[in-house]
C-alpha cells in the first residue's frame, strides 16, 4: 500500500490575503501556495491541516488522493446560488456530503477503492473546478454524478451499502447526462464511475438545453432593479465579490430554477440503476466478443489466403523449394536451419493438400540421414515433428 497523498486547494473568486497565505503556510512548510492555490504532494507523515476547514475558510475548490485509493472533491459555493436542501437529496452517507458554512454551502464528494492504480489519474483540479460554475449556474449534473458514483461503488463492493438501499429512489435527473462537459467527464472518470452505469442512468436524462440569456431583457431586468440595491452590488463587485454577484443576478433573472426534469413517479431505484447497468455490459461484452471472433475469423481467413498462394507458388517448382532446404542447412548456422525447418513444414502442408504425403515423408527420411550429425538441426527437426515416424 503506497503512502502517497496529493493535495491541492484553488481559491477561484477571491484570492487570499497575505495574512491568509500566512495561515496556510503554518499548516506546511513545504506546500506550494500562492494566492490562488495550495498544492503539496507527501511520501511519509501526513498533512496538519483539516481540507474542510481549508475549504470553509479560504478555498473554493479542493482535491485529494491517497495511494490506498481514496479520491476527494470539495467545492464551496454560496449558498444563495444552489439550494442546501436540493444538494441533501443527493447526498450519500460519506461518499457524498453537504453542509452550510457562514455564506457558502460546501459539496464533499469521496470514492473509494482498496485496490486502485494511480497512474492514470488526473492530478489536476483545474480539470474539476469547472463544475462549480456549472452547479451555480443551476446545472445538477455534477451532483448527480456524485450521487451515482457513491452507489456505483456496490458493483465492486458488495458490502458497501444494506440491501435496503435497493429501493432507494433516485434524485431529480438532470438533462445531458448523455453529453458530459468536460469538468463533468473528468469528474466522473475521479470518482470512479461505470461508463455503463452512467448510459443507464443517461437513458433518462433529456438532451441538455443550451443556456442563453436574451441581452436585452437581461437590460431590462437589471433597469428596473431598485438604485439601492444596484449600488450595493456594484460595492460588492469593487471589492473583488464580482463572480458571486453575477451568479445571483443571473439566477434570480432564470427564476431561480435549476435544469432538474424528473417527473414525479418515474424516478428509478438502486437496484434498477445496477441492473440496467448489468445489463448493458452485458450485452456491449456480448458484442465485443462477437466483434472479436469475426476477426479473429477475418484473420484466419487471410492467413489462409497468404498461405494457399505461398503453396501454390512453392508447388510450381518443388525442387527448388528442397534445394533451398538444402542451401539452408549448408551454411550450419542456426538461423538458417530455423528457416530450413520452416521450409520443410510448408513442403509437409503442400504434401498433405496435393495427396503425395508418402513421398515427402522418403525425402525427409533421406534428408534426416545425410545430416544425421548436426544435433542442432536433428533437435528442431524433432522440436517441430518432422521425424520419421
Amino acid at each position: 500500500m503506497s503512502e502517497y497523498q496529493y493535495y491541492e486547494f484553488l481559491a477561484i473568486d477571491r484570492p487570499l490575503t497575505g495574512r491568509q497565505q500566512a495561515e496556510v503556510r503554518a499548516l506546511s512548510t513545504r506546500a506550494q501556495i500562492t494566492a490562488t492555490s495550495f498544492t503539496n504532494e507527501y511520501h511519509w507523515g501526513d498533512f496538519r491541516g483539516d481540507p474542510s476547514r481549508m475549504v470553509e475558510r479560504y478555498y473554493d475548490a479542493h482535491l485529494y488522493l491517497a495511494g490506498w485509493g481514496t479520491h476527494r472533491v470539495m467545492v464551496r459555493l454560496p449558498e444563495a446560488v444552489l439550494d442546501p436542501e436540493l444538494a441533501e437529496r443527493y447526498c450519500v452517507g460519506e461518499q457524498v456530503s453537504a453542509w452550510t458554512s457562514g455564506e457558502h454551502l460546501i459539496l464533499d464528494f469521496t470514492s473509494e477503492e482498496e485496490e486502485s492504480s494511480e497512474d492514470d489519474v488526473e492530478r489536476s483540479l483545474s480539470a474539476i473546478a469547472g463544475i462549480r460554475a456549472e452547479l451555480a449556474a443551476g446545472d445538477l449534473r455534477p451532483l448527480y454524478l456524485a450521487w451515482l458514483s457513491a452507489y456505483g461503488t456496490w458493483e465492486r463492493d458488495e458490502d458497501a451499502f444494506d440491501y435496503e438501499e435497493e429501493d432507494v429512489l433516485e434524485p431529480p435527473v438532470p438533462p445531458g447526462l448523455g453529453s458530459l462537459s468536460a469538468p463533468q467527464r473528468a469528474l466522473a472518470d475521479f470518482l470512479r464511475l461505470d461508463d455503463d452505469l452512467l448510459a443507464a442512468a443517461a437513458e433518462a436524462s433529456p438532451p441538455a438545453r443550451p443556456v442563453q440569456h436574451d441581452r436585452k431583457a437581461l437590460a431590462v431586468w437589471i433597469g428596473a432593479l431598485p438604485a439601492k440595491r444596484k449600488n450595493a452590488l456594484l460595492l460588492r463587485v469593487v471589492e473583488d465579490d464580482g463572480a458571486k454577484v453575477r451568479w445571483e443576478l443571473l439566477r434570480e433573472f432564470d427564476g431561480g430554477g435549476t435544469d432538474q426534469e424528473t417527473e414525479p413517479g418515474t424516478e428509478r431505484t438502486v437496484a434498477e440503476l445496477l441492473d440496467g447497468a448489468a445489463a448493458r455490459r452485458h450485452g456491449r461484452e456480448h458484442q465485443e466478443a462477437a466483434r472479436r471472433a469475426e476477426e479473429r475469423e477475418r484473420r484466419e481467413q487471410e492467413r489462409r489466403r497468404e498461405q494457399e498462394l505461398h503453396l501454390n507458388r512453392l508447388a510450381q517448382d518443388l525442387e527448388a523449394a528442397w534445394g533451398r532446404v538444402e542451401d539452408s542447412i549448408g551454411t550450419k548456422k542456426p538461423r538458417e536451419y530455423d528457416q530450413a525447418v520452416q521450409l520443410l513444414r510448408d513442403l509437409r502442408i503442400l504434401a498433405i493438400r496435393d495427396e503425395h504425403a508418402g513421398v515427402f515423408a522418403q525425402r525427409l527420411a533421406h534428408l534426416r540421414e545425410r545430416h544425421q550429425g548436426k544435433p542442432s538441426l536433428m533437435k528442431r527437426l524433432n522440436d517441430a515433428g518432422l521425424t520419421t515416424e
